[in-house]
């Protein structure tokens, strides 16, 4: 039996999602009919994996070269022991089939490199981008940007992190090389070399799979809501204080210059 499309099974499943005002049968029929792509499946690309298939997006595409080590799994939370030396696509998949056997994943055990982006991206609803890749990270959005799909970006190091989202739909939002300019690299963030507090990289994670549900469900426009396009926010887990910036287009920004601003 059914009620409004969703069984009985899926109306338990996600109970608690429909009891909120905001969350009725149809959003949750269109998060079942959405893809969302997440490029990376380690410290952030964990929890937000995790969270989106619990809140039943249909269809997840998940790309990473690596294969899991045991220094991982201090923040890298879909995987465990068992999954040593498997491939982290293939260990996430194994790990969100147990959580939610009815979201489709599909796991890619490659680089995410700008002609697969340039390929994949135009698919897909939503973007998260949970790499640590300087270079990566300037492909994900030169892809999404092209294809006019929103991007949520995160990264921590450390005791700190970051989390903004990048959305051409959106006429004054900016993309990641208005804020990082392609050809001004940082120096070396990658926590295999700084270190990183576990609970930070998953407090992002989890905060990036929240956009992205709320963008998917189209929540970002829905009275008393408001996407993260155009602001950044910056965690301190040292004593766990969150600033708000203002992030604003580049009218000289190689990547998104051209797209129209009004």
């Amino acid at each position: 039996m059914s009620v409004d499309g969703l069984s009985d099974e899926q109306q338990l499943r996600y109970s608690r999602h429909l009891l909120l005002d905001e969350w009725d049968d149809a959003v949750q029929a269109r998060l079942s009919s959405a893809h969302a792509l997440v490029v990376g499946a380690g410290g952030l690309g964990s929890p937000a994996l995790l969270y989106l298939a619990a809140a039943g997006v249909g269809r997840i595409t998940v790309i990473d070269p690596d294969e899991v080590e045991l220094s991982n799994l201090q923040r890298q939370v879909l995987h465990g022991t068992d999954t040593i030396g498997q491939a982290k696509v293939q260990s996430a998949r194994q790990g969100l089939a147990r959580l939610n056997p009815e979201v489709q994943v599909q796991a890619v055990a490659q680089a995410a490199d700008a002609d697969w982006l340039a390929a994949q991206v135009p698919a897909c609803h939503v973007v998260l981008d949970c790499t640590d890749r300087f270079e990566t990270r300037q492909a994900i959005n030169a892809a999404a940007m092209r294809a006019g799909v929103p991007l949520v970006s995160a990264s921590a190091v450390r005791w700190d992190g970051q989390l903004t989202v990048y959305d051409p739909r959106q006429a004054d939002s900016p993309c990641y090389a208005c804020l990082f300019p392609p050809d001004d690299p940082p120096g070396e963030t990658r926590c295999a070399l700084l270190g990183i507090f576990a609970p930070v990289v998953a407090t992002l994670g989890v905060m990036q799979a929240g956009e992205a549900l709320k963008l998917l469900a189209g929540l970002d426009h829905h009275p008393g809501h408001a996407s993260l396009a155009g602001r950044l926010l910056m965690l301190d887990g040292r004593h766990w204080g969150w600033t708000e910036l203002r992030a604003r287009r580049r009218a000289d920004c190689p990547v998104c210059a051209q797209r129209p601003t009004n």
